[in-house]
């Protein structure tokens, strides 16, 4: 794979790269490093596994992977996640990710996790951050973390140190490439701007879209109906797509789309299967697209209604969170222990 394709592959289904020419150059230097961050706080969902699905890009494309499960991070956005839960949480974070990454065609074993309490707490790490909080100011801090961090009239300063803290473990996980929804765009533009000054580098920034909610706008931790959880079982799939917002000929803010184009048809290009809309002869029969562009086509023109295109995508996505499914479910201690108050833990 040359550098344009191995460009062309980190850059797919994403919103901004900045820039693609210094991924060019990291590229041409060598076998480039990331990392992507996520703070267990609550239950994944199918908006985590789009960004996950990532990762088996950067992987074919010859990155080398850091997942950093920043339990940390968790506590300090407005306690999200209590500190005797952080551990119970992390556990359940790696092993979704984990089944994620390996239901999107790749090897979790290939990817590296690290949680942040193996390095945040060292001196080095500590008073390097102590020197950068010294130097940015509290609107400026605000500022990166406006679209990440819980925000109020008056903030805790735990939200404060959250994107110095975001920052360092560029640096500290030795990371070419910073990975992440593009609500991490105002952290990592402060990354690219102070890191020289803290004996670091500036990364280049691959950011995830984020994707709309199954109730139309954005997505919602509060409203179930806005979101597939990776434990829904198909008929719940089925129940959630069937009631999600897809008006006829719109792609505008539809989730049942932007799933489909996100999410399943790179699972199925990696096998090379079509997705295939099953409909009665009298409405002219089952209909197969190699390509979202076909269906989306289709889709604005009328001649794919959203009552046929729903059925498949409920099916098409339930088979794609099967396997994460199916592990979570094999191991149910797992969001027992670290949501209790919803799984009935002890």
């Amino acid at each position: 794979m040359n550098t344009a394709d191995r460009v062309d592959l980190v850059s797919s289904h994403t919103q901004e790269v900045v820039t693609e020419e210094e991924l060019a150059e990291l590229f041409e230097a060598g076998e480039p490093t990331a990392y992507i961050g996520y703070a267990p706080t609550g239950e994944m969902h199918i908006g985590h596994f789009t960004t996950m699905r990532k990762l088996a890009d950067f992987l074919r494309a010859g990155v080398e992977v850091t997942v950093l499960i920043a339990d940390l991070h968790a506590h300090l956005d407005d306690n999200k996640s209590p500190f005797d839960l952080l551990d119970a949480r992390s556990a359940y974070y790696e092993a979704a990710i984990e089944a994620m990454i390996d239901a999107a065609g790749a090897d979790p074993d290939d990817v590296t996790f690290v949680r942040g309490t193996d390095f945040q707490l060292d001196e080095e790490y500590t008073l390097e951050m102590y020197r950068m909080a010294a130097e940015t100011t509290i609107a400026r801090s605000q500022r990166a973390a406006s679209e990440v961090v819980r925000e109020s009239e008056s903030p805790n300063l735990g939200g404060l140190v959250y994107p110095l803290m975001q920052t360092l473990d560029v640096k500290a996980l030795d990371a070419d490439i910073a990975y992440g929804g593009v609500d991490q765009r105002g952290i990592y533009m402060l990354s690219r701007e102070v890191l020289p000054d803290h004996g670091g580098d500036s990364p280049v920034c691959v950011f995830a879209p984020l994707l709309s909610g199954l109730s139309g706008g954005k997505m919602s931790a509060s409203d179930a109906a806005s979101k597939v959880n990776l434990t829904d079982s198909p008929e719940a799939v089925e129940e959630k797509i069937g009631q999600a917002y897809c008006p006829a000929g719109e792609v505008e803010d539809n989730g049942v789309l932007e799933y489909l184009n996100h999410l399943v048809f790179p699972v199925l290009d990696v096998d090379d299967e079509p997705f295939v809309v099953e409909r009665p002869e009298e409405y002219g029969g089952d209909l197969t697209y190699q390509s979202y562009d076909e269906v989306e086509a289709d889709f604005v023109s009328g001649e794919l209604h959203p009552a046929d295109l729903k059925p498949a995508v409920a099916d098409a996505i339930s088979a794609v969170i099967d396997p994460v499914r199916t592990r979570l479910n094999d191991e149910p201690e797992l969001l027992a222990e670290a949501y209790p108050d919803e799984y009935g833990g002890a």
